[in-house]
């Protein structure tokens, strides 16, 4: 559905209203982000994180947070998010929503509540309460990246500096969360405990794994596009 009203709202509805053309890297990005969204929703990443392995459903979670929204919204033509969303009262949630303060809390808390012990079993065990999980991890996401990416001064993009702040406490629930998994020593979620070992690992192994990558990775990826945002605020002072 995204794909159809992307290809329609930068085709034929472009050319109807009279709209500028987007850069070449815009639908690359956009594509890219639906590419992420299906390989980490489908296949072996699907079937390894609901089944087998906690560590590859922390890396599916990775990719629904940190790599497809930044591309996501790297790829949307700013008009088309205008015209989209002008009714005054989506303007108004969009304001909402997309407010540094709104988004960052709202994307840790998403974060943390779906991986205390009882909700993830609960989301492990009901497989509509998992599609629920997963798109409400999306939309968080996408809300939480867009102060620091946002396309159209509608929904105003942080400075370089406040951004670089907001990525940073932004950051630091993941980061508890992942040192806590890390250092646990039981375990946390036991819909894994019955699980086949799978490639050797041993159950605990499995756990701190999943904690390391959401510890470590997950939050470089933070520090990265702080670093962008050090550089572009660097170049503007210069």
């Amino acid at each position: 559905m995204f794909i159809l009203l992307y290809v329609w709202g930068t085709g034929p509805y472009r050319k109807k209203v009279g709209a500028p053309g987007s850069e070449w890297w815009k639908p690359l990005c956009f594509f890219s982000a639906m590419a992420v969204m299906l390989v980490a929703l489908n296949g072996p990443i699907h079937h390894l994180s609901d089944t087998y392995l906690f560590w590859v459903h922390m890396g599916q979670h990775l990719l629904l947070t940190m790599l497809m929204p930044p591309l996501f919204i790297a790829g949307l033509p700013g008009w088309l998010v205008e015209r989209w969303t002008s009714p005054p009262w989506v303007r108004t949630i969009g304001r909402v929503a997309t407010h540094p303060v709104f988004a960052g809390v709202f994307f840790s808390a998403i974060l943390l509540g779906w991986h205390t012990i009882g909700a993830y079993d609960l989301m492990m065990r009901n497989h509509d309460v998992h599609i629920a999980t997963h798109l409400m991890f999306m939309v968080a996401a996408v809300f939480f990246w867009w102060p620091v990416m946002s396309p159209t001064p509608v929904y105003p993009r942080l400075s370089p500096g406040s951004g670089m702040l907001y990525l940073f406490l932004g950051q630091i629930p993941m980061q508890i969360l992942g040192a806590i998994i890390t250092f646990a020593d039981e375990p946390l979620y036991p819909w894994y405990l019955g699980a086949p070992r799978t490639w050797g690992l041993s159950f605990m192994d499995d756990q701190k794994l999943g904690g390391l990558l959401m510890w470590i990775p997950g939050n470089l990826w933070i520090w990265g596009a702080m670093s962008v945002l050090f550089f572009q605020w660097a170049k503007r002072e210069r």
